[in-house]
């Protein structure tokens, strides 16, 4: 049978059905718990998470919790606000810039940033960014940095490793910070924690270990993010939600997911993946989705690199005894 690039759609009711009733019996029957907290960006992932649950288990029985920091788009608080309201879950507002600083994770940031530009200060806002198509030349993942000054002036240079590595690692206090918090309130309420990631970011490793990697339950790690908005129309997420496009809200200048990690629309990664994964060649899927061999098998490597380097992030820890 020839590929089909629609063959990834899913039946959004059945799959809804299906998850609602996991959730129950898991939460109620394996891990004996009385509710769920779910943490809420504003994004697509968390709210047909949260909306899952408020179906699973009654509005009442969930805590949607935001956690902004002083880097995070307004837009995030406010859309999280909207969906708590259409869903009518109960929240709380857990502003962990405090927490962040207390880690020096900003000053380590910067410190790296500076490296690179030495004007750098807290008047301006900076990214990490991938190189556009024609810098790429096959490579998926050399990282940029990009720096916006008050004047709204950009500058951008590439990132060595060791920069890039102090950069990330110093950002990942806030993914960690915030499961700090997500599991005070749930072991407050006798709650489990219900994690937010997706398929696209699950197995390629866009997450952070013991950060928002961390959950008891993991309702949509096996769903790709194409499959995910459809849950979400069939739940009634916001329009405006589904519309948003996908934000880290890591740093301080608005960044895609796109720019900082997949690199492409999850329209065309989506649907090269679920061939590849279906066993179809990269010359079928091509033809399908009407891109060059070439261009689909740089896809298709990227996405195997990705997995096979972050394997030891969804390893449980290793024991010698």
């Amino acid at each position: 049978m020839p590929f089909d690039k629609d063959s990834i759609l899913i039946d959004a009711k059945s799959e809804a059905e299906r998850i609602i009733k996991e959730l129950r019996e898991i939460v109620a029957k394996k891990i004996h718990k009385r509710g769920a907290v779910v943490g809420v960006s504003g994004g697509i992932d968390s709210s047909v998470v949260l909306a899952l649950c408020a179906e699973a288990f009654g509005p009442n029985k969930v805590l949607a919790l935001m956690m902004p920091d002083k880097d995070s788009s307004p837009d995030s608080l406010n859309l999280a606000k909207k969906l708590v309201d259409k869903f009518k879950v109960p929240y709380l507002v857990e502003d962990i810039t405090e927490a962040v600083k207390g880690f020096g994770a900003y000053k380590r940031r910067d410190e790296a940033v500076r490296k690179i530009f030495p004007e750098y200060n807290d008047s301006y806002k900076m990214k990490i960014v991938l190189p556009k198509d024609d810098e790429a030349k096959g490579r998926l993942n050399v990282y940029y940095v990009t720096i916006i000054s008050p004047a709204g002036e950009e500058k951008t240079a590439r990132l060595p490793l060791k920069e890039y590595l102090q950069i990330v690692a110093a950002s990942n206090f806030k993914q960690r910070s915030r499961t700090n918090f997500l599991y005070y309130h749930a072991e407050a309420r006798n709650y489990a924690v219900i994690g937010t990631g997706n398929k696209n970011e699950h197995e390629q490793g866009f997450f952070v270990k013991y950060g928002d990697g961390g959950a008891d339950i993991k309702p949509i790690a096996h769903l790709f993010k194409t499959q995910v908005y459809q849950l979400a129309e069939y739940l009634g997420v916001p329009e405006k939600i589904r519309r948003r496009t996908p934000t880290t809200d890591t740093y301080s200048a608005e960044q895609t997911q796109e720019e900082f990690f997949f690199r492409l629309p999850y329209s065309v990664l989506d649907r090269i993946w679920f061939g590849w994964e279906k066993g179809y060649s990269a010359d079928e899927i091509a033809e399908e989705m009407q891109m060059t061999t070439s261009q689909v098998q740089v896809v298709i490597n990227d996405i195997k690199q990705k997995i096979q380097s972050t394997e030891y992030l969804r390893m449980e820890p290793i024991s010698l005894g």
